[in-house]
């Protein structure tokens, strides 16, 4: 398009004839540049008012014309930008920054399988733009969407390497991943880590069924898809993108120190009837475990890229390199991305380009549990004796529960990770008839992962040692490819316009597993270890695969009359291996969409209000096949321990792994939504609001089974639930330019979301999880009809027993003093009954997030720009497992030494030291947190040096800035962040905090070149 623009106004230039020509001419030169990043504007208009005199801008947004006098007036303006009027006056130098133009008419978005101008989508669609990612110091692009758009809440980790968790709407599928379906340049992916967050041109997330169903068999927890950067035809660019830092543990948990600890641990044995453990006059401060193993984490990156063209191809280049540290010591990740991207005009009617990515990363990985040991060791531990060797917990007579040395954990720890992915997608596109285009495309990924684990001998403490050494090595590999064609109509007659789509996919997924051990493999150096220097008869291979495939057919039609009435219609079919059995292969998702742009009808001309008003509403069914294959084959075990001798011979045996259903079916989304998009007062003021409901029916999960059954998993799998998020989302954003010299915006989004479970196939019978960091085998969550899914479930705390005629006198008669005072409910008739059962548990708590909300703000003031994001979760629950984890000795937390119950009236809200006993360490309402928050997510202060020093240097664009993320973070939670991810990625485990990364700020500085 820039192309065609840029020739007609040469024609014009060139051709036209004015009376200027005898005029004394005046020579003005300049640049047109992006506001919003300072980014060239090729193709962008430079007009003489009121004549056909202009040109276009080239490849770096320069531009020379000649105007007749000083009170000329230049006209630059270009699509999706406003539109800007200068007066030449005395300057022969002219630098314009165009603002984004707000109005919703000429904004393009990226949908499935093309583009609309977004007043033409009638589903719930929202574009970020790849450089308010790339201007944050996210080690994965997900990360930046935090706080960004409406409805999307993203849990980050904060360990080296590791991907978020991304909730679209809610909770969308119970079993298998929940994450959402990532298309990177056509291609499909479940995580995104390797993908460089300066190569992005933009995300757009797709959050309602309507928009989701074109993706039908994948579309279930949401769609985004990623547009990576192309290049431009004119001269090379180069840029440059780099910053250094430090990641710091923020909002650290105060454990009681040596002193306290002794005194505590004291209480705990003399409640259990045993004698003093440790002498507290012998123990000052001690050790802060903390301090020792977490560390100030150094971080860099670093982003190189090379684009350009000419008439007929363009290219685009980039290397990048990640390295970052982790927080506790020895923990690093380094990650190198390459990138290749060409387009080629091979003729006037067919275009044909391809994109290329590679990704290498390494890291020498964390001990696994070792925030479970910096928490529970004891502060009474040296790290090490005078003699130089580690401290002993046996010595302390600390029990099991503590019997550990978080240094030897990390010193002794020795695992590696490589991860190696390539990935690329062709195209070619053929426009033909004037109305049709037919694309091809085929793309495909291939990755290869080792994990190399080895446990030497040692002898450290009494506790942590190991006799024989063991080396693993685990190598997951997959191959994935999908071929699609695409037939596209495009015509417009009169006021009619129509588009209509029709399309094909095939996907292959393969993957596959091999893990390898050997015991007594001597160490001499990383070089050295190979599992055939081991004990032969140590040696173990398992290997495990899995393959889906897909076929699929699909078509869109999308219809408007006068911009004013729309109309949007898709149908995708869907052909999986996954759910052969039983003539269930094949799922179909329709949708349908309709707007009503209001601002368009003939009744609007003369207000003044409104500078666009749509209305919209959608519905439509999406599909999840993100789930195991085969789940409906009977799978057997086999092992040492099934074997059976039987007349001298050994026999195998072998053992049913899971109960299975007789057919597993499509898991399936059902959604509507209704939206309002407004825009006021010249554009400055944009307003989008959405009201939706997001049904999962025939959800599949996995229900514990009794242990005496036999199977080797002990659960059933198969479609057990429905299940329902309802929700209000809102957007609203505000842009102003104050005079020549100050711009600024303010966004502001939030959401509310209530989750439900609508039907169980156990009927009354609810599905039990959460047993991740509970003693006791105890089960922290319930999903039951009418609550929200993996709620937390048991005792209500109604205070703490202060003596033995409290214990008396209530429903505990096995109760001590200090010990929970639990609601007596319910008993088997339904009415209290003075004993405490499990009739007597309740839901305490709720898991998801109510409402999600995220503030952003950019300023900018001549060549000074500030970026302040603001984000928060708010009426959500952690379950803080930490505290009744106990096993033994454990140390405890400074907030609960100072708040203990350690005799008659000092506490009515927190136990005794013997947490971990009698019946305290069941799941309950002491345990149930606040976790809501509000941080400071990015702040970001940049200058952008003036042309005449970047002139002289010559550059294009030189700016350098400071940047701090979550520097600010305020909560109530007692536990080392409010981040709290579901273990093994399950929704029915959610917000159970048992070994959660700490919270961390990042601090960084960087530079933007452009060459």
């Amino acid at each position: 398009m820039n192309g065609y623009v840029r020739s007609l106004y040469l024609l014009i230039f060139l051709t036209c004839s004015t009376t200027l020509a005898f005029a004394q001419e005046i020579n003005i030169t300049g640049k047109v540049t992006s506001a919003a990043d300072g980014s060239a504007l090729p193709g962008a208009s430079v007009l003489l008012k009121g004549t056909t005199t202009g040109v276009p801008t080239d490849s770096d947004g320069s531009f020379n014309i000649k105007v007749p006098s000083s009170s000329s007036v230049l006209v630059i303006s270009m699509i999706g930008m406003l539109t800007q009027e200068i007066t030449v006056g005395a300057n022969s130098v002219i630098n314009v920054a165009l603002q984004e133009d707000a109005r919703a008419l000429n904004e393009v978005v990226v949908i499935g399988y093309g583009s609309q101008r977004k007043v033409d989508v009638t589903g719930s669609v929202v574009s970020i733009k790849g450089a308010e990612i790339s201007k944050q110091s996210s080690m994965n692009p997900v990360s930046g969407l935090q706080g960004k758009v409406a409805g999307v809440q993203v849990n980050n980790s904060g360990k080296p390497g590791e991907a978020p968790q991304i909730r679209i709407r809610g909770v969308g599928t119970a079993y298998g991943s929940p994450n959402p379906l990532y298309v990177v340049d056509g291609v499909w992916f479940d995580d995104i880590s390797f993908l460089n967050s300066a190569d992005i041109e933009s995300m757009n997330i797709l959050k309602d069924a309507s928009s989701q169903s074109i993706y039908g068999v994948r579309a279930a927890n949401g769609v985004v898809l990623i547009t990576t950067k192309k290049g431009k035809s004119g001269k090379a660019i180069v840029d440059y993108n780099g910053y250094v830092g430090v990641q710091k543990v923020t909002n650290q948990v105060k454990m009681a120190n040596a002193n306290q600890y002794a005194t505590i641990i004291n209480e705990l044995s003399n409640i259990n009837g045993g004698k003093q453990i440790l002498d507290p006059t012998q123990y000052g401060e001690g050790t802060d475990w903390y301090k020792q193993i977490l560390r100030d984490a150094f971080i860099t990156n670093h982003q190189i890229s090379v684009s350009g063209g000419g008439e007929k191809s363009t290219y685009n280049f980039s290397l990048g390199y990640l390295n970052q540290d982790g927080i506790v010591e020895k923990n690093n990740f380094k990650r190198y991305t390459a990138r290749f991207q060409n387009d080629f005009q091979v003729a006037k009617n067919l275009r044909v380009g391809y994109t290329a990515t590679g990704a290498f990363s390494k890291s020498r990985d964390e001990a696994g549990g070792i925030f479970r040991q910096l928490y529970a060791a004891s502060p009474a531990l040296s790290v090490y004796n005078a003699d130089g060797t580690y401290g002993d917990p046996s010595k302390l007579n600390l029990g099991d529960g503590a019997n550990f040395n978080p240094q030897v954990t990390v010193d002794v720890y020795n695992q590696n990770t490589k991860k190696t992915l390539l990935t690329a997608n062709a195209y070619a596109e053929l426009s033909f008839l004037k109305d049709f285009t037919f694309k091809t495309s085929l793309g495909g990924r291939y990755s290869q992962d080792e994990t190399r684990a080895y446990v030497p001998v040692y002898a450290a403490t009494v506790a942590q040692r190991n006799t024989n050494s063991l080396l693993t090595f685990t190598r997951p590999q997959a191959r994935y490819w999908i071929f699609e064609n695409t037939l596209t109509y495009t015509k417009e007659i009169g006021k009619h316009n129509f588009t209509v789509l029709l399309g094909q996919s095939a996907q292959h997924d393969q993957s596959y597993k091999l893990t390898a051990s050997a015991r007594d493999v001597p160490y001499a150096s990383e070089g050295d270890l190979y599992l055939t220097l081991g004990n032969v008869n140590g040696r173990n291979v398992t290997d495990e695969g899995d393959l889906a495939t897909y076929s699929s057919y699909f078509g869109r039609v999308n219809y408007a009359f006068s911009d004013r009435y729309l109309i949007n219609a898709s149908l995708r079919a869907d052909g999986s291996s996954k759910f052969y059995q039983g003539g269930n292969a094949w799922g179909y998702f329709p949708s349908v969409g309709a707007g009503w742009v209001i601002s368009n009808e003939s009744f609007m001309k003369d207000q003044k209000i409104f500078d666009n008003l749509k209305l919209r509403a959608s519905w439509g069914k999406i599909g999840n096949a993100s789930v195991p294959s085969n789940l409906s084959t009977l799978t057997v075990a086999t092992g040492g321990n099934l074997a059976a001798i039987f007349g001298g011979t050994v026999n195998t045996g072998a053992s049913i792994n899971s109960i299975i259903p007789p057919v597993t079916v499509w898991e399936r989304g059902v959604g509507t939504d209704i939206g309002l998009e407004a825009s006021l007062m010249k554009n400055r003021l944009t307003v989008e609001l959405d009201y939706y409901t997001k049904k999962t029916e025939r959800a599949i999960f996995d229900l514990p089974i009794l242990a005496s059954i036999g199977t080797a998993t002990g659960k059933i799998i198969g479609n057990q639930a429905d299940f329902q998020n309802k929700g209000f989302e809102a957007a609203i954003s505000w842009k102003e330019d104050i005079g020549e010299n100050l711009s600024y915006s303010i966004g502001v989004n939030g959401s509310v979301n209530n989750n439900k479970v609508l039907s169980v196939s156990t009927g009354a019978n609810p599905i039990y999880d959460g047993g991740v960091g509970l003693t006791g085998g105890a089960l922290a969550t319930r999903t039951r009809v009418g609550d929200p899914i993996g709620s937390f479930y048991g005792y209500i705390v109604d205070g703490i027993f202060q003596n033995q005629a409290e214990i008396d006198g209530s429903a505990q008669k096995t109760a001590k003093p200090g010990d929970f005072r639990y609601r007596d409910i319910s008993g088997s008739a339904g009415t209290p009954d003075g004993n405490i059962t499990g009739l007597d548990r309740q839901i305490i708590g709720n898991p998801n997030p109510k409402y999600t909300y995220g503030i952003n703000t950019s300023w900018n003031y001549k060549w000074f720009d500030l970026m302040l994001d603001f984000q928060g979760v708010a009426k959500v629950d952690i379950y803080n497992a930490n505290m009744g984890w106990r096993f033994g000795n454990e140390n405890f937390t400074k907030d609960y030494f100072d708040n203990r119950w350690h005799g008659e009236g000092t506490s009515n809200t927190y136990p005794s030291a013997n947490i971990g006993g009698g019946t305290n360490y069941l799941p309950n309402s002491f345990f149930v947190q606040s976790g809501s928050y509000f941080r400071v997510r990015n702040a970001q202060l940049g200058y952008t040096f003036p042309a005449k020093i970047t002139d002289r240097l010559k550059l294009k664009k030189l700016r350098i800035y400071a940047n701090a993320q979550n520097a600010l973070n305020f909560f109530k939670y007692k536990g080392l962040s409010p981040e709290v991810r579901a273990n093994e990625n399950k929704p029915t485990q959610a917000g159970i905090d048992a070994n959660v990364y700490p919270l961390s700020a990042t601090y960084n500085f960087g530079i933007n070149v452009t060459f």
